[in-house]
């Protein structure tokens, strides 16, 4: 499966309780066109989204679940019970919060119960160099720039895509590199992939509409 994944798109089909294609069936809409457009690969959040999008695309599945603990930063896929959820929903690789932000449970043991006990991959996403390094000795068996600058130590980076942590981390770890986050043009993808980026996930350029839609009116309007 890895190696099928190697070069490709991964496309993020999510959408927020407010946006106009929340649920289920939208996402696997999406997941579909995505499919049908040539991408190797989706990323999904939740139970019911990843288990429609598994049942109407035979594509790997990135799974996450976004649940907010109160007292606690950290949001992607934080507790055992999420991982769990998003394994029964059909995953083949498990996304993780990896940043060095407070979470509702340890990560060691997180990563040790999804690699042990759900027999998952566990993708790391991080939001620096640090954080990318702890995750491979950690045992995490790739690692996103997914949260680069979405942290509070790296609102630098939050204009454009992290590429000179992406380049910093292909040379640091060497588990795969995954490129994640404000990737919205397929040059910026072609980037990544020179920059040495194992495979490349775009979300909001594809298929949050409104996003786009918003990019060609200012455009039009600047």
């Amino acid at each position: 499966m890895i190696e099928k994944l190697k070069g490709g798109l991964i496309v993020s089909c999510q959408a927020l309780d407010s946006e106009p294609l929340h649920g289920s069936e939208f996402m696997a809409a999406m997941a579909l066109a995505a499919k049908i457009g040539g991408a190797v690969g989706i990323r999904a959040n939740g139970y019911s989204d990843i288990k429609r999008i598994k049942e109407k695309v035979d594509l790997p599945i990135i799974g996450i679940l976004k649940k907010h603990y109160p007292g606690y930063d950290a949001f992607i896929t934080t507790t055992k019970a999420d991982a769990q959820l998003v394994a029964d929903a059909g995953a083949d690789i498990i996304a993780i919060d990896a940043t060095d932000r407070s979470r509702a449970e340890d990560l060691q043991e997180l990563i040790d119960f999804i690699k042990d006990n759900l027999n998952k991959k566990v993708m790391a996403d991080v939001s620096t160099l640090e954080e990318g390094i702890r995750a491979e000795t950690m045992g995490c068996d790739f690692v996103g720039t997914t949260l680069a600058g979405y942290t509070v130590k790296t609102q630098h980076l939050k204009n454009g895509p992290a590429f000179e942590l992406l380049e910093n981390l292909v040379k640091a770890v060497n588990v795969p590199i995954i490129a994640e986050g404000r990737i919205e043009t397929p040059e910026d993808a072609r980037k990544a992939l020179e920059l040495g980026a194992f495979f490349v996930v775009v979300g909001g350029a594809i298929t949050r509409p409104q996003e786009i839609t918003k990019r060609f009116v200012k455009g039009m309007n600047s």
